[in-house]
């Protein structure tokens, strides 16, 4: 019965369960490598501590609940985008008008716009 028990774990018998073992950890190793390096990734672009939330999704057994935190509050903090309505071109005249630029920045600005 012991040398069936081994086999359904991990050991050499050619019945079983082989994924049970240090097959299935491997596994879930990678995954949450993946899944951790995404997350690393994501965060970076969104402004947030990439490495952080990264390591935090590594951590044994509550690394899940960190990613489903992560989940939450990335929905929750969405990225800023222009207004709509609001083009680059008059982005860059409200620019000019507050006199944030020169004029030969406003004119090169404004070729490379309608490039």
């Amino acid at each position: 019965m012991a040398y069936m028990m081994d086999g359904m774990w991990g050991g050499n018998s050619s019945y079983g369960f082989p994924f049970f073992g240090m097959g299935m950890m491997l596994i879930l190793l990678v995954l949450f490598l993946i899944i951790a390096y995404l997350v690393y990734l994501d965060a970076n672009t969104r402004g947030m501590n990439g490495l952080l939330w990264g390591i935090l999704i590594l951590i044994p057994m509550i690394g899940i609940l960190f990613l489903i935190l992560y989940i939450v509050i990335r929905e929750s903090n969405q990225q800023k985008t222009v207004p709509a309505g609001e083009s680059a071109m008059e982005i860059l005249k409200t620019r000019y008008a507050k006199g944030e630029i020169t004029d030969e920045q406003f004119r090169t600005m404004r070729e490379e716009l309608k490039k």
